[in-house]
């Protein structure tokens, strides 16, 4: 916890004085002598007495004050809350290699049906987006709030040749970011980055915009999410795309399906061994201050999408939580008050 007043705590230094008057009180109290006939009469004078119970109160006040006091340091705490507004791009891998039957019914299917159930699970006003790449990248569904369009968009999935991870990822911030100029072909080929024309943000004239790195995942109005079963075979290099991702602060969550070691698939006439690239999806999550996830069956594949679930609604911030002792105070305050009233007719 941190205060954004911390001089205020110096006030807490008056609750040891308070409960130095309270003791000198009471000490006060026990000198006051009463002359009686009679040790009897004195008794039945006292009476059983208040006991505990008139100690109660002022020690529940005692905490009030110190609840007000902390309330006035302003406090400060990282607590977990709901995301106003976030979109999510779902890139997905529609490769030939997607076909393998090693998750049943196959790859594609049980990333499909898991991609399903995720957008489903997702509150109303959080946009989804759908990015399909194999050679290439296609947008197949705009960051909408319509669940039916997502799903109809994830059920269109076709299967392609080769497999571009570069591109996926490349256009995903482009439909996060459509004023930031991002092209696909101008990224391939060139490494160096933010030099290259994909990342010089253009204005609506046409001209160059400056573009100003942020730290990576500091953007959180939106998130990628990237599932693919291949290792890149065309396209743009993955890790300069992350590198994109990375600084304008997009987290990308990367989800790898199959196995590393490999496995020959028959597409169209092809043979082809294709193995899952572990290293590169770890570097791309890296990178981005993201997550990798394996998905070796298809119940794996639907835990990962759970995860992921929670993670895309909620976001930890620090918040000042004032109004918290402030009601604390007020609460203690209030039963310290009404105690004494029950217990002796007087606020003591």
């Amino acid at each position: 916890m941190n205060f954004i007043w911390p001089s205020m705590l110096w006030l807490l230094a008056l609750l040891p004085a308070l409960v130095l008057a309270y003791l000198w009180l009471l000490k006060r109290r026990r000198k006051s002598t009463v002359r009686l006939a009679s040790l009897a009469v004195a008794k039945a004078a006292l009476g059983k007495g208040p006991g505990w119970r008139r100690h109660v109160p002022p020690v529940l006040m005692l905490v009030a004050l110190a609840a007000l006091l902390l309330a006035i340091s302003r406090p400060t705490a990282f607590v977990t809350l709901p995301m106003a507004e976030r979109t999510i791009i779902l890139a997905m891998d529609v490769s030939g290699s997607m076909r393998a039957e090693d998750i049943k019914p196959n790859r594609l299917v049980a990333s499909q049906e898991a991609a399903k159930t995720f957008v489903r699970a997702l509150p109303r006003e959080v946009k989804v987006g759908v990015i399909a790449f194999a050679g290439t990248a296609a947008v197949v569904q705009a960051p909408t709030t319509s669940r039916d369009d997502v799903v109809a968009a994830i059920d269109r999935f076709q299967l392609q040749r080769a497999t571009a991870t570069g591109s996926g990822i490349i256009l995903s911030l482009a439909t996060l970011f459509p004023d930031h100029g991002i092209e696909i072909q101008h990224v391939t080929g060139q490494r160096n980055f933010p030099g290259g024309p994909a990342a010089k943000p253009l204005g609506k004239d046409g001209t160059e915009k400056k573009f100003t790195p942020v730290p990576p995942g500091s953007y959180t109005s939106a998130a990628i999410i990237m599932l693919t079963d291949g290792q890149r075979t065309t396209g743009p290099d993955p890790i300069d795309a992350a590198k994109m991702a990375a600084e304008r602060g997009v987290r990308v969550y990367t989800v790898g399906m199959g196995t590393t070691k490999g496995e020959i698939i028959g597409f169209e006439g092809w043979s082809m061994r294709v193995r899952l690239d572990e290293e590169t999806l770890k570097n791309i999550a890296l990178l981005t201050h993201g997550e990798y996830f394996y998905a070796g069956t298809s119940e794996d594949l639907q835990k990962v999408y759970e995860g992921l679930s929670s993670r895309m609604v909620v976001e930890r911030k620090e918040t000042e939580v004032s109004a918290l002792f402030a009601a604390l105070g007020a609460l203690l305050a209030f039963l310290s008050a009404g105690l004494s009233v029950w217990w002796f007719g007087r606020v003591a």
